[in-house]
């Protein structure tokens, strides 16, 4: 049974479903809609590298991880 369980969670992380990259220009638009949608009137997002330093707060990953959106309020 064990091994049964193995086997599965391995098939699952090699699945498409978890190895997928979401693409930063989609990912920044839907995070400007829902920051939009909650009222806030004035601010940027910005598509950086993972590892650069960025003034802001990040809101999300993208490229498997490779680049990060960075939110800042106010203009």
């Amino acid at each position: 049974m064990r091994t049964i369980a193995i086997a599965v969670l391995a098939i699952l992380a090699a699945s498409p479903a978890f190895a997928q990259r979401k693409d930063c220009g989609e990912l920044k638009a839907e995070i400007d809609a829902r920051i939009s949608a909650n009222g806030v009137a004035s601010f940027t997002t910005t598509i950086v590298d993972k590892d650069a330093v960025a003034d802001g707060t990040v809101v999300g990953t993208c490229d498997g991880g490779t680049r990060k959106i960075v939110y800042k309020r106010g203009a």
